[in-house]
């Protein structure tokens, strides 16, 4: 067995001092004991603050990874979120877990038509915890004007309670993401708001505008829901509203009180 060994020298005398299984063992000879006392006290007392020191990290880690997989088991919740849009079948609405992971595959593939140049991770990364938030305040449809008067402040209380159950600079991240989406103040954020706005309208086109017609939605309401989207892309926004949209205002799938350029409608 190995030992670790701590050897004094004086002329005549000689100090040894034994590290074995775990116990500290002296021999003393008469020259210094009080010598021995103090090298065999302060071998062990470094050995302890290396232990508590080792065991420290562990139980960090520990914690941290608890906090993440609670936030993890959470986040789970998004997917019993029911948002207004169908799926492309008209069987059953889309939920808010759904809704994400279709924006992000939208935001790799489409990220060539963005206006600025853009860092695509932090899209794919923003539109994945944007409606996170929803666990809590629920999902405000797009034109519930009543709802949106409380939407704010839903969700920024349940942005605290959310984000705080990661470790604290994990939660500061994703805080940072949600706010910088809400502002939509960067290329990342206009364009993560690109894929918020088309993904819906490109399911309703899909189920022969069922949703809008359900909720009675006019023209000038999708118009104004859309009015910053040529900020992100201009090329898409062109896109759905031709592709989209002129098709099912002419098919009276939404209410045509403006034209397509925002101009009230002829009467």
């Amino acid at each position: 067995m190995q030992q670790n060994r701590i050897r004094d020298h004086s002329d005549r005398d000689e100090l040894y001092s034994f590290w074995w299984t775990g116990h500290l063992v002296t021999t003393t000879y008469p020259c210094e004991p009080e010598k021995e006392t103090i090298e065999s006290v302060t071998v062990k007392e470094q050995d302890k603050a290396m232990e508590i020191q080792i065991e420290t990290k562990v139980e960090t880690q520990q914690e941290r990874l608890d906090r993440q997989f609670a936030f993890f088991r959470e986040i789970d919740r998004e997917k019993f979120i029911e948002r207004q849009t169908l799926l492309t079948d008209g069987q059953r609405r889309e939920n808010d877990a759904e809704h994400a992971w279709h924006m992000a595959v939208m935001a790799i593939l489409l990220s060539e038509y963005s206006n600025e140049e853009i860092d695509v991770l932090r899209v794919v990364s923003m539109i994945l915890i944007h409606d996170v938030v929803e666990i809590d305040a629920g999902d405000t449809y797009a034109y519930d004007e009543v709802g949106k008067t409380t939407q704010r402040e839903r969700e920024e209380a349940a942005a605290d309670r959310l984000f705080a159950i990661l470790p604290e600079d994990q939660g500061r991240k994703l805080r940072e993401l949600w706010e910088e989406f809400e502002a939509r103040s960067t290329p990342e954020a206009k364009f993560a708001r690109v894929m918020d706005n088309l993904q819906p309208m490109m399911l309703n086109h899909a189920t022969d505008g069922k949703a809008w017609i359900d909720h009675n939605v006019a023209l000038s309401q999708v118009l104004k829901r859309n009015e910053k989207t040529a900020e992100g892309s201009a090329a898409l926004w062109e896109y759905a509203r031709e592709a989209f949209l002129r098709p099912n205002v002419e098919k009276g799938r939404l209410r045509a009180d403006c034209s397509l350029t925002g101009r009230p409608a002829a009467k």
